[in-house]
């Protein structure tokens, strides 16, 4: 691949990753709970799971997906009921401090949890995989970009930026929101800010559930 090639695929896969969706809700969540080492963990599992979409796209699998209307339903499906799990899971909480909320310095730091990082890194892997447009959307995307022939080791590299590409937006995202003048502002509307996230990460799933319906129907 030439160097404009990739050039023009990171390009698109950062334009891609900065589009504002459940992914970005998920991550600030991860981040305002659990300090900037939540959101980095939730972050660098959702570019695993952006990665895993790649090298099944490569590997000539997403078509699968794409001309499989029950495999695709379902994962939307599974995808939507899991956002309403996290808002209302959210909602739920928000006047209570979680049993795994960390303690919180003076510097408006966070001390995080190694029970929080391995939630955040599940929720941000989840976020993704459980996304089948993920697999659309790397199926038209590498095959502008990939020619009839590759080696392995491209191959392997392209999967490698396309899911290092997310990861280091969202790493991007989580260090941003993370620093302590951002952080004890957030931490002086605890339950404004849950409550936020939880009605708009239940209102995406909803959202997407209706949306299937209609497509149904």
């Amino acid at each position: 691949m030439s160097l404009s090639l990739w050039f023009s695929l990171l390009g698109i896969c950062l334009l891609g990753a900065m589009s504002p969706g459940p992914s970005l809700v998920v991550v600030l969540r991860n981040t305002l709970a659990g300090g900037h080492r939540a959101g980095l963990a939730c972050a660098v599992a959702h570019g695993f799971a952006v990665a895993c979409y790649a090298a099944v796209t490569v590997a000539g699998l997403a078509m699968l997906i794409a001309r499989s209307p029950l495999l695709f339903i379902g994962l939307q499906l599974s995808g939507a009921v899991y956002l309403v799990y996290l808002g209302v899971n959210g909602l739920r909480n928000r006047r209570t401090a979680s049993p795994t909320a960390p303690a919180t310095p003076t510097g408006g730091s966070v001390n995080t949890t190694p029970r929080q990082m391995v939630s955040a890194a599940i929720s941000g892997f989840l976020v993704a995989f459980l996304n089948p447009k993920l697999a659309i959307f790397m199926l038209a995307l590498l095959s502008q970009f990939l020619p009839d022939e590759l080696d392995r080791l491209t191959l392997v590299l392209v999967v490698l930026a396309v899911g290092l590409t997310d990861a280091i937006w969202y790493a991007l995202v989580a260090a941003l929101i993370s620093r302590p003048p951002l952080m004890r502002r957030f931490q002086r509307s605890t339950v404004v800010v849950n409550t936020l996230f939880g009605a708009l990460l239940s209102a995406l799933g909803v959202g997407m559930v209706v949306n299937l319906m209609i497509g149904a129907g």
